[in-house]
């Protein structure tokens, strides 16, 4: 029997997230568990005008190639996908393993390489979608592997997941939701604007950025689903202090746990986890942006409330905040460039602040505005 919240979950990314219009070109990227959703997507473009194309994979082929590839297979930039990242007017990413462990076990070296080979597609998806010319989304089906890692049944699993996207309710309009969403987060940003120096006090963070002349973005279901941020892009070399997060930090199916970061000049000159510390250096060595910061935000979703291992919900959690060393957002006034976007998020529900240009603003998870 078909999940009717299936249903509810694409109207929502088609006629909110994606605003897809008569002639728009989507690109649907999924594996083929997800095809239930990917399924409720391609007709709703196709009732909305809108052309889909998909690029649908069966699971764990990306790992295969990390494995099996060459050095030129490696470095290959597949050019469809390409294409409709600069030409296209909208991509859904569905977040749709059967296996999130594919990755475990393949080198370092060769994993980061094509990572590297991929950035041209992650620049132009940041760099159109900062322009307004691409509507990109990133979103999630339920499946079995998801449940595991966040030890729920599928059944659990899928409630939790509709319910943070607040599909789950055939009696509340999640357009609406959204919607008001929106506005009350519009309201934080508006009284964000024009500040330029934040603080971070707590017994797992003391750390100092300057966000002078940069743009706190309102992250509300039109990039993410669920959704539930603020975020902007912290001036690039004023990153001071130290912070240990308090959630393990999740890449790509690869984790570090205990990881503890010092700041200097807005470098990481000290990181060290407790658990799989090398991967923790590794991708800070990427390149020459990997150490620096792209990203600082403030989660905002309490119907998020446990850790998942799933960065697209747990970055949302209501109380934490979590930044990102890597790639920046162009939109913000960011200028940090990477081949990783890597968020780590960082509990402030207790003993804990944010302080901006001397005002607290944020406090034992609540803002004070």
């Amino acid at each position: 029997m078909a999940d009717p919240r299936v249903d509810r979950f694409a109207k929502l990314l088609i006629e909110y997230s994606t605003r897809i219009q008569p002639g728009d070109r989507v690109l649907i990227e999924a594996l083929t568990p997800a095809e239930p959703l990917v399924r409720a997507l391609y007709e709703r473009i196709l009732e909305v005008g809108g052309h889909p194309h998909l690029n649908l994979k069966f699971p764990s082929l990306d790992a295969t190639l990390v494995r099996l590839g060459n050095d030129e297979q490696l470095d290959y930039l597949p050019p469809f996908r390409k294409m409709a990242y600069d030409e296209f007017e909208s991509r859904i990413f569905i977040a749709s393993k059967s296996n999130t462990k594919d990755m475990q076990g393949v080198d370092l070296g060769r994993f980061t390489r094509r990572r590297k080979a991929l950035s041209p597609i992650l620049e132009a998806q940041l760099r159109r979608g900062a322009a307004g010319e691409f509507r990109w989304l990133s979103t999630l089906f339920p499946t079995e592997a998801y449940a595991q890692d966040a030890e729920m049944s599928l059944v659990e699993y899928e409630d939790f997941v509709y319910k943070a996207c607040y599909v789950d309710d055939p009696d509340v309009d999640p357009v609406a939701y959204w919607e008001s969403f929106k506005s009350e987060q519009q309201r934080i940003i508006d009284a964000l604007s024009g500040r330029e120096r934040v603080e971070l006090r707590g017994p797992n963070c003391e750390l100092s950025l300057s966000v002078k002349g940069r743009t706190f973005m309102n992250a509300c279901g039109d990039a993410n689903m669920p959704d539930g941020e603020v975020f902007t892009g912290p001036v690039e070399d004023s990153v001071e202090g130290w912070v240990k997060f308090t959630y393990p930090a999740i890449w790509q199916g690869r984790y570090a746990d205990g990881v503890e970061l010092r700041f200097s000049e807005g470098r990481v000159v000290e990181a060290k986890a407790e658990v799989n510390e090398d991967f923790l250096l590794e991708m800070l060595d990427a390149d020459k942006g990997s150490r620096y910061l792209g990203e600082f935000a403030i989660g905002t979703n309490f119907a998020i409330q446990r850790f998942t291992r799933q960065i697209l919900f747990d970055e949302k959690i209501g109380g934490t905040f979590h930044i990102a060393v890597g790639a920046g957002y162009p939109e913000t006034g960011s200028k940090n460039k990477s081949a990783i976007h890597w968020d780590m998020i960082c509990d402030i529900r207790e003993d804990s602040e944010i302080v901006m240009d001397g005002d607290v603003i944020y406090k034992n998870g609540s803002f004070q505005l």
